[in-house]
């Protein structure tokens, strides 16, 4: 197993420099660059920047050199952890990505946590208890969470609040009393408190979709020899349920959330533009607006490796789910 892992390992670093040069040349075809956006900015707030300026600033930053070079510049970096350096907010990409990365990462743990919770027990319900009214309700609701797209529910509960209810859904994390205390059980419920939007509105089509894959993997298992055998031998049906049909049907959940990591960081990008909150969407629609391409390009390989990693702790937990695989 410890190969298998290092081969994985090993195999990623091919995919992500195929990755680093595709988003690369992505990011370099508008017309223009950093400074380009930067003359329009001052030109359209009716100020003025000298040409020799811009060109000092080409200079300093690269720019005037051929896009290779430029590349192998940005990628050199990558190995002692350097991505590069962001041409707006004059700071390095890392500590950047590094102050919106936790907070992404925590708003999507916390929806892919209630996503499981919510989503096995309804599926196996739904599979034990097929075109049941229960069963029909849970099927609706899914197609109806699947076919709303996160960032219009992050409209719909902007407008709900702020209409009906008079309050301020954006832009805030904690309590204003809560911003500079230490780290306390306190200020982790207050966090929480304010965090049940945006957790709720990205769990919701991701919970939809894993109902539905856990309900039809839970009725062709229910449909195999060996669960009539488990209950023909006198077993119990909870037994019978957890045991044997859940550990076999939860395969497909575990290999679907290798993709929904990665999934759930882009759409907590949107829905962090939305509704305002500091997750690293705001940071990497300005960095693409502007042109920033070192910081739009080390946003675009931290979510490339939270894909790669993804997919390797869902195969990883596979072998130890089911004893069927062996690598």
């Amino acid at each position: 197993m410890l190969n298998y892992i290092i081969r994985r390992i090993l195999g990623m670093i091919p995919t992500l420099i195929f990755i680093s040069f595709i988003s690369f040349i992505i990011i370099q075809l508008p017309p223009g660059d950093f400074m380009t956006s930067l003359q329009a900015d001052i030109a359209a707030s009716g100020g003025g920047q000298d040409s020799r300026t811009l060109e000092a600033l080409r200079q300093r930053y690269g720019m005037d050199k051929p896009i290779v070079i430029q590349y192998w510049r940005w990628v050199s970096g990558f190995p002692r952890g350097d991505f590069g350096y962001s041409m707006e907010w004059n700071a390095p990409v890392r500590s950047l990505i590094a102050g919106r990365v936790g907070f992404t990462i925590l708003i999507s743990g916390l929806a892919l946590i209630l996503m499981w919770v919510v989503a096995i027990p309804i599926a196996i319900y739904s599979a034990n208890h097929q075109y049941s009214l229960a069963d029909n309700i849970f099927t609706f609701l899914g197609f109806v969470g699947l076919s709303i797209p996160d960032f219009l529910l992050a409209l719909i509960y902007i407008v709900v609040i702020s209409l009906c209810f008079g309050g301020s859904p954006t832009g805030l994390y904690s309590s204003l009393s809560m911003e500079d205390s230490p780290w306390n059980i306190a200020k982790i419920l207050d966090l929480l408190n304010h965090l049940w939007a945006p957790v709720l509105i990205l769990a919701v089509a991701g919970t939809a979709e894993l109902i539905r894959i856990m309900r039809s993997s839970m009725l062709d298992v229910l449909g195999q020899q060996f669960i009539t055998t488990a209950r023909a031998k006198g077993l119990k049906e909870k037994i019978v349920q957890t045991k044997y049909a859940v550990r076999m049907a939860i395969n497909p959940m575990i290999s679907v959330l290798g993709m929904q990591i990665p999934k759930l960081i882009s759409s907590s990008i949107i829905v962090g533009v939305v509704m305002s909150i500091p997750t690293i969407g705001p940071m990497f629609l300005r960095a693409l607006t502007t042109q920033d391409m070192y910081l739009a390009g080390g946003m675009l390989m931290v979510m490339a490796i939270m894909l790669l990693i993804g997919n390797l702790l869902a195969d990883i937990t596979l072998l130890f789910i089911d004893p069927r695989i062996r690598y």
